[in-house]
C-alpha cells in the first residue's frame, strides 16, 4: 500500500523539527511537499532570500512550491496529487476554502498557545509579554475563521524566567513533534475527537510592531522585564536620552517599590542602569549606542554617561490582546 502524502505549509523556522520528522518518517506516511511564502528581498543589498522553511526545503530534497497566494491552481494540484491530509504552522497567508477542502483527510493546524487564548499573529511573543507561566501548541482544525476551529490535543510547556521569544519558538518547535506523533494515526485515519472552543474564553493577540519596543516606564518593572524577553531579537527595546536613542538588552526587577517620577534614573554604574517604573525598579545590564554594539551597563556608562535624576523618555504602550477581533 503506498504511503499517505501529506503537505506541509509553514515558513517560519519553528517548523524545523516537525519538518525533520515527517521527512525522516517512513512508517506509511511521506512529506510530499512543503508549500512556503515566496522569496522575498533582503538585508542592505534588499536580495531574495528564502525563509528558514523553504531553505530548509531546498537543502533536503523536498518538492517546495511558493505560491504568491494559495489559491484555486493550488487546490487543484492537492487534488490531483492525492494528498491525504495537510499541516499548517506558521505559514503566513489566509487559506481559503478551495484550499482547506483540497485534501481528503483535512487540514489542521498546529497554533502557538493553549487556545482559546491568544488566536492571532503573535501568540508566543504575547505569552512572554503578559507574564504567563505556561504556554503550548494547540492541534487544531482550519476553519474560515482565524483559529477558531476545533482542539484535539495540547502540549503544554512552562515558561522559563529566562525564556526570550526565540528560545520559547525553539522550545514550541521541539514540542510539535510529540504532539503530532501522537495524534499522527488519527489524523491519518479520521478518527480524533476535535472540542469546540470555548467561546467566552477567546483572546486576540495582534502583530507584534517596532514602536512596541520602546519602553513604556508607566508599567511595572515586572511587566517592562517581560516585555524586553518577549521582543527579544526584535523589535528589542529602547528609550530615549537626551535626543539619542539607546537601545536595552538584558535587565532584571531589582525593587518592588519606587515613589520616585516614572523613568526617573536612579543609579548608573557597573551594576547596571536602575530607572524607576509605574511599580518597582528595572535594572538595565546590557546598553547600546547608535551605531555601536550591545554592551554591558558598566562600560557603556563609562563611555556614554547617563546623568541619575534623569527622566527617560519612553512612549505609552497598546495592549497586545483583546477581547473581540
Amino acid at each position: 500500500m503506498p504511503d499517505a502524502k501529506i503537505i506541509f505549509f509553514g515558513s517560519d523556522a519553528i517548523c524545523l523539527p516537525v519538518l525533520n520528522y515527517l521527512h525522516e518518517h517512513k512508517a506509511g506516511v511521506s512529506l510530499h511537499a512543503l508549500i512556503s511564502q515566496p522569496d522575498r528581498p533582503s538585508g542592505r543589498g534588499k536580495q531574495l532570500q528564502s525563509n528558514p522553511a523553504a531553505t530548509w526545503a531546498q537543502e533536503n530534497g523536498v518538492t517546495l512550491l511558493q505560491p504568491d497566494k494559495p489559491d484555486n491552481d493550488l487546490a487543484e494540484w492537492i487534488r490531483a496529487e492525492g494528498v491525504q491530509i495537510s499541516l499548517v504552522m506558521a505559514y503566513g497567508h489566509f487559506l481559503p476554502s478551495a484550499v482547506r477542502a483540497a485534501s481528503a483527510g483535512g487540514i489542521f493546524n498546529f497554533h502557538g498557545s493553549i487556545l482559546p487564548a491568544y488566536r492571532g499573529a503573535s501568540p508566543v511573543e504575547t505569552a512572554l509579554a503578559e507574564g504567563d507561566h505556561e504556554t503550548g501548541v494547540s492541534l487544531m482544525e482550519v476553519g474560515a475563521a482565524m483559529d477558531a476551529g476545533g482542539v484535539c490535543d495540547i502540549k503544554r510547556l512552562e515558561i522559563q524566567t529566562t525564556d526570550t521569544s526565540q528560545i520559547l519558538r525553539e522550545r514550541l518547535g521541539k514540542a510539535v513533534v510529540p504532539l503530532l506523533k501522537r495524534n499522527l494515526a488519527g489524523l491519518l485515519d479520521g478518527n480524533l475527537s476535535f472540542k469546540p472552543q470555548e467561546a467566552g474564553a477567546v483572546t486576540y493577540c495582534r502583530k507584534i510592531q517596532k514602536c512596541d519596543g520602546i519602553l513604556d516606564f508607566d508599567l511595572s518593572a515586572r511587566q517592562l522585564e517581560c516585555r524586553l524577553r518577549a521582543f527579544s531579537p526584535w523589535p528589542g527595546g529602547a528609550f530615549e536620552y537626551e535626543g539619542t536613542t539607546i537601545k536595552v538588552g538584558r535587565a532584571t526587577v531589582i525593587s518592588n517599590l519606587t515613589k520616585v517620577v516614572e523613568g526617573t534614573v536612579i543609579s548608573a554604574d557597573a551594576q547596571g542602569l536602575a530607572i524607576a517604573t509605574g511599580s518597582g525598579v528595572l535594572c538595565v545590564h546590557e546598553l547600546q549606542r547608535p551605531g555601536g554594539r550591545m554592551l554591558a551597563a558598566g562600560e557603556f556608562l563609562r563611555g556614554f554617561g547617563i546623568k541619575v535624576g534623569a527622566v527617560l523618555r519612553g512612549a505609552k504602550s497598546v495592549p497586545l490582546v483583546r477581547k473581540e477581533l
